[in-house]
């Protein structure tokens, strides 16, 4: 039996799974915490690494081991391939006004959708790279690579010590702000008016190559989930984690002006048109902190409240928002009265808004003509049974959920187990055992909720 391993290296912790190759089937795993912030130190998530892959039992024993992680994170080295400062992560807004200039400086929205598939915010490298350039200008001069975490555990993984064995895919590169996914190639005009100049950068590997012998290409977490959940067309995958995602495997390159669609690759050689939000499970962990309950006390009070919390709206913009592009905002509550202050509204409006604010996302990706046969919900807030139980209703369409799995680990195994045996495909692994979930719509809910989203207040 062929063993395979996956990493997802997220914002919160680190994992590792073993499975079998050919089957899928789950061997033995491991985990271990990141430090919270916006900004790590990158030997952190090397730290977190190696007591993860010990706690899964090693990985001497694998054949292949694919690692995905966090997007966006800003990993920059000098000529020695030390780190130079510690990484700006993807939830970090301080390069909110560089993303505003840098959009203008290259002629719009438009102009930038059509370069690289998306529109800079905050959470995209080039972003911080320029904020990098100019309120730290002794280490952007000291940078002479720049790199991704995957990139940089990868390349730590296999033993790289120059800065020309770094390597990516083309899914986390698609997530810089400086590579093209319609063209496959770099974009160094951009990195050059990001950063002042042009540094050494990850050569981009195909979805199922080896590097140094037993590492697969990686990918960035969104994409290596729609491989562990074994997306097809017609399914959107909505991932309730640190922060929301929606996305869906599309044949064709996509650039929305609007800025609301980010025109990713996936790791399969396509593509992953994606709407991502900052605010997602600790909308749903902070609530319950607020209210001093536990996450299923919390499930258990939304759902004593009727539908659409008797008016009671939460918009859930608590560490400003990504999309809408709003990173100095703040959330509020909307529909405060004196029958709608208690503990069972504010929990059901923590719920709908955190769904209605991923509707939204869902309906950006139906807007570029995108069709939603069922949505796939995944995450750790897909584990409430509330979350579960309204989905449906909020998103207008029948909701699957997966058995709770590490599916960013999993898809980044089922890149390994492709890598290592060589088909044009990725192995087709056994079905997933999920539990569908349909209701009758709640339109007026949403209608509430989009009457609201808009009036919050900045920090």
């Amino acid at each position: 039996m062929a063993l395979v391993a996956g990493v997802d290296s997220s914002t919160q912790s680190c994992k590792v799974v073993v499975r079998d190759a050919d089957t899928g089937a789950l061997v033995r795993q491991g985990r271990a915490t990141h430090p919270t912030g916006t900004e790590v130190h990158p030997s952190a998530w090397w730290d977190a690494l190696q007591t993860a892959i010990a706690d899964a039992g090693g990985l001497d024993d694998v054949a292949a081991v694919s690692v995905a992680a966090q997007q966006h994170g800003m990993v920059t080295l000098d000529e020695a391939g030390e780190v130079v400062r510690p990484a700006l992560l993807w939830n970090d807004t301080r390069s909110a006004q560089a993303a505003a200039d840098l959009t203008t400086e290259l002629g719009g929205p438009d102009a930038w959708a059509k370069a690289i598939g998306s529109v800079p915010v905050a959470s995209l490298t080039v972003t911080k790279l320029r904020w990098l350039a100019v309120d730290e200008p002794e280490s952007a001069a000291r940078t002479a690579a720049v790199c991704l975490p995957h990139d940089w555990l990868t390349w730590k993984l296999s033993g790289g010590t120059s800065l020309d064995a770094l390597t990516t895919d083309r899914s986390d590169a698609s997530g810089t702000g400086y590579w093209s996914p319609s063209t496959g190639d770099y974009r160094p005009d951009l990195l050059e008016l990001a950063l002042g100049k042009v540094v050494a950068l990850p050569r981009v590997v195909g979805p199922a190559d080896l590097v140094g012998g037993r590492f697969g290409a990686g990918a960035g977490d969104n994409a290596a989930a729609a491989l562990g959940v074994q997306a097809q067309p017609g399914d959107v995958v909505v991932s309730i984690g640190t922060s929301g995602t929606a996305f869906a495997r599309w044949p064709d390159p996509v650039a929305d002006g609007t800025g609301i669609v980010n025109g990713f690759a996936d790791a399969e050689g396509g593509h992953l048109p994606l709407v991502c939000t900052l605010n997602a499970s600790r909308v749903l962990t902070s609530t319950s902190a607020v209210l001093g309950v536990d996450l299923a006390d919390l499930s258990d009070l939304a759902l004593t409240a009727p539908a659409g919390a008797d008016g009671l709206v939460f918009v859930p913009y608590l560490e400003g928002e990504r999309t809408p592009n709003k990173p100095d905002s703040t959330g509020a509550l909307h529909g405060l009265r004196l029958d709608t202050m208690t503990p069972a509204h504010l929990a059901r409006a923590a719920v709908e808004g955190l769904l209605c604010s991923l509707a939204d996302a869902i309906d950006a990706l139906r807007a570029l003509g995108m069709p939603v046969t069922r949505v796939l919900l995944i995450g750790g807030g897909a584990r409430m049974p509330a979350v579960r139980q309204l989905a449906p209703a909020i998103f207008g369409c029948p909701v699957l959920v997966p058995e709770p799995s590490e599916y960013v680990a999993d898809g980044a195994a089922r890149q390994a187990a492709w890598a290592v045996g060589g088909a044009d495909t990725p192995p087709h692994w056994s079905e997933l055992a999920s539990t569908s979930v349909e209701a009758d719509p709640t339109p007026w809910v949403r209608d509430r909720y989009a009457s609201a989203r808009d009036l919050t207040v900045n920090r």
